[in-house]
């Protein structure tokens, strides 16, 4: 269901269950969190997923076990914002619940035209994982956040550009291309080089 393939200096780490929107199951994140973990020294790591859905975030049958509320979320946005290389989100459409928090993670998140984002946590009864509304707010601000996680807002692509919650809008038969050409420079540069304009990028003012 998860499927890490390593190309020199990068590693795709795709979620491979369409049938069911790639919704997360419990061993489905447990597997994220080791193939991020075990990225390195890869110099960039790239998140996808198969089909027309990027994620629908838990699994219902998990969801209702348990996994709604589980660390494992929040190990997994951990893990990727502590990569020490470039991490590109390729959202190759919707992007929905908890797996957002491993997008907001990534340094840039690209997306199909057709992608839209929500994270129903207030209907739902659940609190976001604790990092995800820090993550978002820094990205799009407190409003827009609540927006989104008070109001429920569905957001689709072009709305998300324009709030900056995504960097970028490719078309799907580019999605994977252009996120293997964003970190060529990445993967040109010396390691420590690159990661010292990282943390300078994401220090607070």
């Amino acid at each position: 269901m998860i499927e890490t393939a390593r190309d020199g200096d990068i590693v795709t780490i795709t979620l491979n269950r369409p049938d069911k929107a790639n919704a997360l199951t419990f061993a489905m994140l447990e597997q994220l969190v080791e193939a991020v973990e075990q990225a390195a020294p890869a110099r960039a790591v790239i998140l996808t997923g198969r089909g027309k859905v990027f994620s629908a975030g838990a699994d219902l049958d998990d969801a209702r076990a348990g996994l709604a509320t589980a660390d494992v979320w929040e190990r997994l946005s951990s893990a990727v914002a502590r990569f020490d290389g470039l991490s590109i989100a390729a959202l190759n459409g919707t992007l929905a619940g908890g797996a957002m928090g491993m997008a907001l993670a990534c340094d840039i998140r690209l997306a199909v035209p057709q992608a839209r984002f929500f994270y129903p946590v207030m209907k739902l009864g659940f609190l976001p994982q604790p990092s995800d509304p820090g993550r978002l707010r820094a990205l799009i601000g407190p409003a827009r956040s609540k927006l989104i996680l008070m109001g429920g807002q569905k957001i689709d692509a072009d709305e998300a550009l324009a709030f900056g919650l995504i960097d970028r809008i490719v078309a799907p038969e580019a999605l994977l291309q252009g996120a293997r050409d964003l970190a060529q420079d990445t993967l040109g540069a010396a390691p420590a080089h690159a990661l010292a304009i990282k943390q300078m990028c994401t220090a607070e003012a």
